[in-house]
């Protein structure tokens, strides 16, 4: 992410597997990625696969977010 081609990226972060007991949550990612010191757009969705909890979310929060950026 630090490629100059890259600046003007965003970033999501689709935290696959949340229904596994074990499975690392969303801050936990955030935190293990080092998401906090991106000086970008990003965003960690929760989600789930089999069922498809989160990625509407996900993908919806990209969709806005490029839209944003194009209107500038």
């Amino acid at each position: 992410m630090t490629q100059d081609e890259l600046r003007d990226a965003v970033l999501l972060v689709l935290a696959n597997k949340q229904d596994m007991p074990n499975a690392m949550s969303a801050s936990a990612m955030t935190d293990k990625l080092g998401l906090h010191h991106f000086r970008r757009s990003w965003y960690i969705q929760a989600c789930c696969g089999i069922s498809g909890d989160g990625l509407y979310e996900g993908l919806d929060w990209l969709a806005s977010t490029l839209q944003k950026q194009q209107q500038r």
